[in-house]
């Protein structure tokens, strides 16, 4: 059983790459996979929610476990 905090839906048709979402990750949950973002350490996520907050285009959702 996975012991994040919480789950994050990458909604990619609207993620246009522009990466602010990885750098204010203060856990580096994301990474960018070309020109998409992926979670790559799901486990590290404190679900502070920066990542949905800065997302200029709403491509990132957290729901809080």
């Amino acid at each position: 059983m996975s012991s994040a905090k919480a789950d994050i839906e990458i909604i990619e048709r609207y993620c246009k790459g522009c990466s602010i979402c990885v750098e204010f990750c203060p856990t580096k949950v994301l990474e960018m996979d070309g020109f998409v973002v992926k979670v790559a350490n799901p486990e590290a996520c404190i679900a502070c929610n920066q990542c949905e907050l800065r997302c200029p285009d709403f491509a990132i959702k957290v729901h809080k476990k």
